[in-house]
């Protein structure tokens, strides 16, 4: 059957009232007519007609005359008596706008997504169970995407002429090049035993959209049900990177991670910003100069994939109140977070600031790693679903199912994504790409990476097809691939991640004996050491190194450092969530006392202890990360939530940064530095017995909370660490430093800034070194 457009009326409407309400249901927008005839080609000429008073006149006969017995969509008829009457009474009118007449040709398949061709712009989703497909069109006002005169143009797809495969498409000539926003409404079985979850009434967002637009401002609560579609820019000149531009390619054993959020970065007014920059990509860029003070040379974003921040509060429950400051809860896998734009900008400057922050980074020799989340999407789960894109678009293939259809939970959001389908996949692929070829990002670290393990009915892999096809990509190739080697079904695959020698791993392991043994566990030397000293039992396997392990004792989802040495218990009575979120296993310590306190003494060991992690990080053979923020340890008031019930939990705090630059931060900054500048923290392969020596005879002594070794460097300057976590003195026996070198003390967390790290060292060290409870030593050997 010839394809026909249909024009969905409204006034004259901002975009977010546009998204608020016109797209709240297919019926609710006021019909207009319009004229055309049809072709071999399933040409149509469209006019769009409006009169003066910015109303558009409602034809209530003889537009919906027709219908398609294949799709059930009702589909608008042109010739219709009253309907033709209608225009005639419209032209009659003071009509004060016109839009030119399309034609529309059947179009690809191929790309998915929009895309240019020579006879205009062609669109094309996959959908394997729908029996019909609509494209929705928003046509706003040329340089001015706020303004949007009209409202939705629906165009009823073909089976027989728009579709190829499982693939649905159309070509439109003379359709706008930029601006046009963009969605579908897809039909299909209604059977929910079978896994189908479609409804024509909501409008989706193509999951290959390159562009999402959505409220303008982040956390815009008059703007809280806004709705998203698709848009595209084929205006735009290419993005210039420069003629001097170049990959930082930092190997990886290199690496010193930082891991962050963009927007909380910069948003606090501390930040001495432009209120139209921070918490934006541009808002970065003008914090580099920290990231270089401090050391670092990777940063890895929390998700900056398309979000919605207010989606609990688009109904009822115990966690309205909250706003999702983190991402993990994906709409688009393609579309920088438009809301990171500057002064609103939308998705278009999102994308191009989103470059400038990268191209910034590079030139400063920082590498850009994305946290990306494809186990699961924001569509939730069938009791509370938030359809936007995939559920509605096909559910059975995007999600995985059980025999009844019913919504497999692996990732403790609801759904899980179907990631080792051929479809999927695929899908999976061509986001990552994209981000490498488009944005030029430099690696990426997978959330709850385990779920991508398992088979369409959420059965472990031992060589899941997505995990080998990213790790064996030639896009990829140059890329860091790190998992996140579990998930919330309890597939725990730390040091066992499927890998082909590629893929690097969070190594949780890590993370729970180093925290252990520095606060004074008894029984867990043997495994600090281990740890230490690049984790051999994990990843002493085939071709992996010591730099896959991804060293960490803090990340995102959980205490901050500061928070790891105030707190026992968590504190997360404030987010509606009863308690229950965030791991109850933390291997803190409160240092004497729970939660903030003035005692002088308890703040003096809390200072120490956070000294003596990033250390023991930073002195560690493999890949360090550590957490936003730390460098001066903010805390989040204990409370342990990604989301947060006040986003100032999450914030970095610069006034906090600029009050103890003097000494915490120093301390911080010297160290990353210092192992910059020693190999000896960096091999590329695990330690052979020539490079380390363990001062110890009493590893069996389940009582024993002192640890000291030397590693040694080829020139001879070799480096002395020790790490007491007895609650008393040690006098430590050095070992004879090289020949012609003398010891000397490059770091003492006992002692107070400036004197706990001195890079030229301090001389006059003697025979033993008598160390301080809860403390650690870095020795030198100079001439």
């Amino acid at each position: 059957m010839p394809l026909q457009p249909l024009l969905c009326g409204s006034k004259v409407a901002s975009q977010s009232t546009l998204f608020a309400s016109v797209f709240s249901a297919r019926n609710n927008a006021g019909r207009c007519s319009f004229t055309g005839n049809s072709s071999v080609r399933g040409v149509r000429p469209v006019r769009f007609m409006k009169q003066a008073s910015g109303s558009i006149t409602n034809d209530e006969h003889g537009v919906f005359s027709e219908t398609m017995d294949r799709s059930k969509h009702r589909t608008p008829n042109a010739y219709g008596g009253r309907a033709q009457e209608g225009v005639l009474e419209e032209e009659s009118s003071k009509v004060i706008e016109s839009r030119p007449s399309w034609k529309t040709l059947p179009g690809q398949a191929f790309p998915l997504g929009v895309s240019e061709v020579d006879s205009g712009i062609n669109f094309s989703i996959f959908s394997r169970h729908a029996t019909a497909v609509t494209l929705c069109l928003v046509l706003p006002e040329r340089g001015s995407i706020g303004i949007l005169n009209g409202g939705m143009i629906e165009m009823v797809l073909d089976p027989d002429l728009n579709k190829t495969g499982d693939i649905w498409h159309i070509c439109i000539e003379d359709l706008p090049r930029s601006n046009v926003l963009y969605g579908y409404r897809i039909d299909g079985p209604q059977d929910w035993g079978k896994g189908h979850r479609f409804d024509s009434n909501i409008v989706l967002v193509d999951p290959y959209a390159k562009l999402v637009d959505g409220r303008r401002y982040f956390g815009d609560i008059s703007m809280k049900l806004s709705k998203f579609l698709g848009t595209y820019d084929f205006d735009s000149l290419p993005f210039d990177w420069g003629e001097n531009y170049k990959l930082p390619n930092i190997s990886e054993k290199d690496l010193v991670i930082y891991e962050m959020n963009v927007r909380a970065f910069t948003i606090d007014e501390s930040s001495g910003l432009d209120s139209k920059i921070r918490g934006s990509y541009l808002g970065v860029i003008e914090k580099i100069p920290h990231l270089l003070e401090l050391g670092i040379n990777a940063v890895e974003l929390l998700p900056v994939f398309e979000f919605d921040e207010l989606e609990f509060q688009r109904r009822q429950n115990p966690r309205d109140h909250m706003i999702n400051t983190w991402g993990y809860s994906t709409i688009n896998f393609f579309s920088p977070m438009s809301r990171y734009a500057s002064a609103g900008g939308g998705s278009v400057n999102a994308s191009r600031e989103f470059k400038e922050m990268v191209k910034a980074l590079h030139s400063s020799g920082i590498e850009v790693i994305l946290d990306v989340v494809y186990n699961h999407t924001n569509e939730a789960d069938d009791a509370n679903p938030y359809t936007t894109s995939f559920r509605g678009i096909d559910n059975k293939v995007y999600y995985m199912l059980d025999n009844n259809g019913q919504l497999l939970n692996f990732s403790g959001c609801g759904n899980t994504l179907n990631c080792n389908h051929a479809v999927v996949m695929e899908l999976i692929l061509d986001s990552l790409r994209h981000w490498v070829t488009e944005y030029h990002v430099d690696g990426f670290r997978f959330d709850l990476a385990s779920v991508l393990c398992r088979g369409i009915d959420g059965s472990p892999l031992n060589a899941p097809p997505i995990i080998r096809a990213i790790a064996r990509d030639a896009v990829l190739s140059r890329c860091k691939i790190i998992a996140e080697p579990w998930d919330c079904g309890g597939l725990y695959l730390v040091g066992s991640f499927p890998n082909w020698d590629r893929w690097a791993e969070w190594n949780g392991k890590y993370r729970d004996d180093v925290r252990k043994f520095i606060k004074g566990d008894y029984g867990v030397k043997g495994s600090f050491a281990t740890r230490i000293a690049g984790s051999s039992d994990l990843y002493r396997v085939n071709k992996r190194k010591p730099y896959h392990s991804i060293n960490f004792v803090i990340a995102h989802d959980g205490f901050t450092l500061r928070d790891l040495v105030s707190y026992n218990l968590k504190h997360n009575e404030a987010n509606g969530e009863g308690g229950n979120d965030g791991s109850n296993d933390n291997f803190s310590w409160n240092c004497g006392f729970e939660g903030e306190t003035d005692d002088a003494s308890v703040r003096a060991l809390r200072s120490r202890q956070m000294k003596n992690f990033h250390l023991a990080l930073m002195i560690s053979q493999g890949t360090p990360m550590m957490l936003m923020g730390d460098e001066y340890g903010h805390t989040r008031n204990g409370n342990n939530n990604s989301y947060g019930h006040d986003t100032a939990i999450n914030n970095f705090l610069w006034d906090q940064l600029d009050a103890r630059k003097s000494d915490h931060f120093r301390f911080f900054s010297k160290v990353i530095k210092y192992r910059h500048a020693h190999e000896v923290f960096s091999h590329e392969s695990f330690l052979s017995k020539n490079e380390i020596t363990w001062h110890e005879d009493n590893w069996d002594n389940h009582d024993s909370r002192f640890l000291a070794f030397t590693l040694h460097e080829r020139s001879g300057a070799d480096v002395y660490l020790a790490f007491n976590a007895h609650d008393y003195f040690i006098k430590a026996l050095l070992p004879t430093p090289p020949e012609k070198r003398k010891w000397f003390r490059v770091v003492d967390t006992n002692l107070k800034s400036p004197d706990d790290f001195v890079l030229d060292g301090v001389h006059s060290i003697g025979n033993t070194y008598n160390i301080a409870p809860y403390s650690s030593i870095l020795l030198e050997a100079k001439f």
